[in-house]
């Protein structure tokens, strides 16, 4: 069991783990060892996320995010397999984490009588500089 928040937890086995080669330098290592490590999440099918959980994991990780609705990351950042495992279940948890915060909704505000008498004084400070720029007339 994976604890994510207190209301989510996921089971170890909703979590499908396959290791490949990673890319980069590592010498002789890189082409023998399989090091990276891709996870996969099927957040449409687990129980552990609601609906509104979903849509807003959806919405944060759009690129991670297959049309399924499995999550797929990929971490190579090590040059150790325990080590990427980590670092991409971290990854996962605080993505659940960041959708499993609720948005505070805007309220929509009026501007204050300061901010109105600022805006139009700025516009008529404005004015005046630009009626300045006007052709000269002389009277010669």
């Amino acid at each position: 069991m994976i604890k994510v928040t207190n209301s989510i937890t996921l089971n170890d086995d909703e979590i499908l783990e396959s290791f490949i080669r990673s890319p980069g330098p590592g010498g002789q290592n890189v082409n023998k060892v399989e090091t990276a490590v891709q996870i996969r999440f099927d957040a449409r099918n687990s129980p552990a996320i609601d609906e509104a959980i979903f849509l807003r994991l959806k919405k944060l990780a759009s690129h991670l995010m297959n049309l399924d609705g499995v999550v797929i990351i990929t971490a190579n950042k090590f040059r150790s397999q325990a080590r990427n495992r980590e670092d991409a279940l971290e990854r996962l948890i605080t993505l659940i984490r960041n959708a499993a915060i609720i948005p505070k909704a805007r309220r929509a505000t009026k501007p204050t009588r300061a901010s109105k008498t600022r805006r139009l004084e700025g516009k008529k400070r404005q004015g005046k500089i630009k009626k300045m720029r006007g052709k000269k007339i002389s009277f010669d």
